[in-house]
């Protein structure tokens, strides 16, 4: 792969900048050279933090961003919401999440009541037994729609794999019989509108740790894809890959 022609490059944060508080040097430092050279995105499927926790995490890294380098999916989410004109829902999130939501939407009703249009899952680090039974009581009505940010089954963390808002999915699925009628992360490129009109993909470049959200997303977009192998993915588990990443790297360290 040619990276003289790729001017947008939108990396994502959980095991490909850092794990935990732990930052990835390799992948740190080509972020850092190629600030002001080339648009860098961050994007994360993570609706546990504040996006303004991102960018402050990142700074401490040496990386300043603005809010506008943050791609997730609580934008699209908020946007949906808006345009189908859902006021009245149940978010299963934590604390972030429902401030964000609350922030951007403040018509938002909370509810569990006969009127709530919509069952919306993040990922929730609060999780309780009274949230769940809750969400899959209001599930078992047709006409509740349901709504997640992201399919990620694990988030990496520096103490190994952390079950994340796709194995609530699956425990939503096995209790309810239902599956989310819209997920707005990766591998949605609805993530990617903004950036899609101002660049190709083959201006684009995605890098990240994942097959089945980055690796798809990229291929969804039609966007070369850089796999570094610093968080989720083993290099042994590539070759029952059908379509190859583009590049695999441990990290950009080598770039």
């Amino acid at each position: 792969m040619q990276l003289d022609g790729k001017t947008c490059f939108i990396f994502d944060l959980d095991g490909t900048v850092y794990l935990g508080d732990d930052p990835i040097p390799g992948t740190v430092d080509f972020i850092r050279r190629n600030l002001g050279k080339r648009e860098i995105f961050f994007l994360t499927n993570n609706t546990s933090k504040n996006l303004a926790d991102y960018t402050a995490k990142l700074a401490r890294l040496g990386i300043d961003i603005g809010l506008d380098r943050m791609l997730s999916p609580l934008l699209p989410l908020v946007d949906h919401l808006r345009d189908e004109g859902i006021t009245r829902i149940y978010p299963v999130g934590n604390a972030n999440f429902t401030a964000f939501l609350r922030e951007r939407m403040p018509e938002l009703v909370f509810t569990d009541g006969d009127d709530c249009q919509a069952v919306v899952l993040g990922y929730d680090t609060e999780l309780t037994y009274r949230k769940l039974e809750t969400s899959c009581l209001l599930l078992q009505r047709p006409e509740v729609l349901f709504l997640a940010t992201h399919a990620d089954k694990v988030c990496p963390s520096p103490r190994g794999p952390l079950p994340d808002a796709g194995s609530f999915m699956a425990l939503y699925e096995t209790a309810t019989g239902r599956t989310p009628d819209l997920v707005f992360g990766k591998p949605n490129t609805i993530l990617l509108k903004p950036l899609l009109k101002h660049f190709t993909p083959e201006e684009m470049v995605m890098v990240g740790d994942r097959v089945y959200t980055d690796k798809v997303l990229a291929e969804n977009a039609g966007m070369d894809f850089i796999l570094v192998l610093s968080g989720e993915t083993r290099r042994e588990q590539l070759a029952d890959l059908e379509r190859q990443p583009t590049l695999v790297l441990d990290d950009l360290g080598s770039l």
